[in-house]
């Protein structure tokens, strides 16, 4: 059984189906659960204590116990932070793409020189050996 979850509501939502998952989390003892609303920026979540889940008053600035995370809703759509035990935020998927496309473009690019470089030094040993051969046929010994 997992030790926390997240639901992330979508729009087909519905609200007797979450508490079914709430009703199932609680008995199978997971000791954290969190529901995310990304079209308001809601985020809700519930800890284990003694007696099951139970509701945690103020989500902005909690940090879960088992994740080490602490969560920064904010207000509007897509506005929740999640920051790290370090206190950096975790990237967005927009962040994580951009950060991809640039490594592969600098990949790309670094590739591209190291090609050219290698072509150069081809054509340059390529003169040396035609001019070698030029020498050793005027008689002209080469080392």
């Amino acid at each position: 059984m997992p030790q926390v979850v997240f639901e992330i509501l979508s729009p087909s939502h519905r609200f007797g189906e979450s508490v079914r998952k709430f009703r199932f989390y609680d008995e199978h003892g997971v000791e954290e659960f969190y529901v995310y609303d990304p079209d308001y920026g809601g985020l809700e979540g519930w800890r284990r204590s003694n007696t099951g889940l139970e509701a945690i008053e103020e989500m902005c600035g909690y940090e879960s116990p088992r994740l080490k995370v602490k969560f920064e809703p904010g207000e509007g759509m897509d506005n929740l932070k999640i920051l790290g035990p370090d206190g950096t935020p975790f990237a967005t998927y927009v962040e994580l793409y951009e950060a991809r496309e640039t490594e592969r473009m600098r990949a790309d690019t670094e590739r591209k020189r190291a090609d050219a470089a290698d072509q150069r030094a081809d054509a340059a040993d390529q003169r040396a050996e035609r001019l070698a051969a030029k020498l050793r046929e005027l008689g002209m010994e080469t080392e």
